[in-house]
């Protein structure tokens, strides 16, 4: 069977639907950068993008372009980090600044990217895939939780979190550095509101006085 981050690393991607602590290991991913409401335009194309990649890297093996330690897998949720110059509210979108990402496989090279990028280009040139750059991510310490439902509700499974963090002497990190992040584990095209599933996690510390 092809590889499934999601199966393999259930911790990340299937959290309970209670707050809980997780550290976040160095991942590589395909990354967007953009600004805006997520219902822009900007922001529907940065997804196109990523998938695009994501996608024919996937299928490279078929183009004998299979790099060493290849294995058949599937491709990972859309996931997506937002944050805003000021402070960061869920419900006012107009400020927001956002990264869409897939997470790619340990052997994915910048050449293979490279490769990528040109056969996008070439088959699919009305997607903008220079925008895109392979890049890891170190996340570190965070609180998470499964939100179940639309993604207009996601304040409230938030602040189930920052209850969690209150009660454990922890700080919510998220701002210009570390940021709100969100995976989605549903296509909102094929799925009602309310049976959307979205892990969401936010970055933490020790308050200060409980530093060692």
């Amino acid at each position: 069977m092809p590889f499934d981050f999601k199966k393999e690393f259930k911790n990340f991607y299937l959290p309970k639907d209670k707050p809980q602590l997780v550290d976040v290991p160095k991942m590589q991913f395909i990354m967007v950068d953009g600004e805006g409401d997520p219902n822009s335009l900007a922001y529907q194309d940065a997804v196109q993008i990523v998938y695009a990649l994501s996608y024919t890297l996937k299928m490279m093996g078929k183009k004998n372009q299979t790099p060493e330690d290849f294995f058949e897998y599937v491709v990972a949720p859309l996931e997506g980090l937002w944050w805003s110059d000021g402070a960061f509210s869920l419900q006012e979108r107009s400020n927001w600044l956002w990264t869409s990402m897939i997470r790619q496989p340990d052997f994915i090279t910048q050449e293979n990217f490279d490769w990528a990028v040109c056969e996008c280009k070439k088959k699919k040139p009305e997607i903008e895939v220079l925008k895109a750059r392979l890049e890891s991510f170190t996340e570190g310490q965070c609180v998470q939780m499964m939100h179940f439902g639309p993604y207009a509700t996601e304040p409230a499974t938030v602040e189930q979190m920052h209850r969690f963090m209150d009660m454990n002497n922890l700080m919510d990190m998220t701002g210009g550095i570390r940021k709100h992040h969100e995976i989605y584990l549903s296509d909102p095209r094929k799925t009602a509101p309310e049976k959307l599933k979205t892990v969401l996690r936010h970055p933490i510390d020790k308050r200060e006085e409980n530093r060692e």
